[in-house]
């Protein structure tokens, strides 16, 4: 008999939901975490990642067995051992790359025709774990079943904001770009502002520390994060003072429209931040290769992040 997580050589399938105008962004986000990326709403790889991480993920299917018929499916459950209560959810309620939705019924008959076979105790209000299955061209999947929290949507409301600062979920994305594997990395974003950064990074539990020469923005952003009970350091001044090194660094680019720094500024920012990091992540409104380049870094990947009609570049450096 096959007991549960009793797996090697794992793979996860994941699903994705994304507007459109996130396609792009969506795609640089993948390429961070995976290495890979696909035009598709679903990606599979060895690499595991949790889906609340990215504002793009809808699950997370970590793959116990497969099969080439749903029949085939059945079989394997039923020599499948659990002792966690558990229910089962299958994944087709929408379109899989080039697999067509399955409707409710069809879906709920699958479900208990699969819930009836493994050895276990269902529970489909409370359960210990949750199995999901899901059909892509033609072979079905069983396995373990890591639904999504939207936890960025809870911090679209801060105690302070402006209009200028990124959304949430370009922010949330774009710390994933810069830290896609968080163990034994230190990050910095030394133009914090606000600090929408800084909120999503540390609650992905990302150590990152910020700084701005705004003390007011400091302010702000540090009862930001208090407001969503997370800790992080919040220093006033420049990046020039930054004397520590990190491993990767987020630069929301302050730009002439808003504010008054000169392009020679810009210039300067990108300078002390090679210095003070390999890894560089800059969000930008106005074209800076040039500067790029000369500030030491490689430009090694980018996209457009849009809204509207309007447009960031988000430019990975290293």
């Amino acid at each position: 008999m096959k007991h549960a997580f009793e797996v090697e050589n794992k793979e996860f399938i994941y699903t994705y939901v994304r507007q459109t105008d996130e396609h792009d962004l969506c795609r640089l986000e993948m390429r961070a975490f995976f290495g890979f990326d696909g035009p598709s709403n679903l990606i599979k790889s060895s690499v595991k990642i949790d889906p609340s991480r990215s504002p793009f993920m809808k699950e997370r299917l970590e793959v116990l067995f497969s099969g080439n018929n749903l029949d085939e499916l059945i079989e394997q459950a039923s020599e499948f051992v659990t002792h966690k209560s558990f229910k089962v959810t299958c994944l087709n309620s929408i379109a899989l790359d080039t697999t067509a939705k399955l409707h409710h019924p069809e879906r709920r008959s699958i479900e208990r025709k699969i819930g009836e076979v493994i050895q276990g105790e269902a529970d489909l209000l409370e359960p210990k774990v949750n199995f999901g299955i899901v059909s892509l061209d033609e072979i079905w999947h069983f396995g373990i079943l890591v639904e999504s929290e939207p936890i960025w949507r809870f911090h679209m409301q801060k105690p302070h904001m402006y209009s200028t600062a990124l959304s949430t979920r370009v922010a949330r994305a774009v710390a994933n770009i810069a830290v896609p594997h968080p163990e034994g990395i230190r990050a910095i974003d030394p133009c914090c502002g606000i600090g929408t950064v800084l909120v999503e990074a540390r609650s992905m539990g990302i150590d990152i520390v910020g700084r701005d020469i705004n003390p007011l923005v400091c302010l702000g952003s540090r009862k930001n994060l208090a407001h969503f009970g997370l800790e992080g350091e919040v220093v006033i001044g420049p990046i020039s003072d930054v004397t520590d090194t990190y491993d990767a660094a987020i630069i929301d680019m302050p730009y002439n429209l808003f504010t008054h720094i000169t392009a020679e500024g810009q210039q300067e920012i990108l300078k002390d931040a090679r210095r003070i990091t390999s890894r560089l992540v800059v969000v930008t409104i106005e074209p800076m290769d040039h500067m790029i380049t000369e500030a030491g870094f490689e430009i090694v990947d980018r996209c457009v992040a849009k809204k509207g009609t309007f447009e960031r570049q988000i430019i990975v450096c290293e």
